[in-house]
């Protein structure tokens, strides 16, 4: 078993990444973000017709604080857990104007 949290250094595995706790979906969310600046966000986001919040949360005021702890990280594409990936500047602008769907 591999015990991982926020700030865990995924070098050692050959993933010049690191976790990001970023619950919302669920309470032990995580992503993956890299040095190149993606995000594998698993399923806070998703992206079927238009990037969102992902449509099941278990925690929306979580999710919401993810959505600022993520804007103010240097992220430039977003891989959702559903659908196709899309730059990070999207989610930012969205979400400066209050809309989350």
């Amino acid at each position: 078993d591999l015990y991982i949290d926020e700030g865990y250094d995924l070098s050692e595995y050959g993933l010049d990444a690191k976790v990001l706790h970023i619950p919302g979906h669920s309470k032990g969310s995580i992503g993956i973000l890299t040095a190149d600046g993606d995000l594998f966000c698993g399923d806070l986001f998703e992206n079927k017709d238009k990037p969102v919040l992902n449509s099941i949360m278990d925690d929306l005021m979580a999710a919401n604080a993810s959505v600022e702890k993520l804007k103010s990280l240097n992220i430039n594409t977003v891989y959702p857990g559903h659908g196709k990936p899309f730059p990070m500047e999207i989610l930012i602008k969205k979400f400066k104007q209050n809309v989350h769907k």
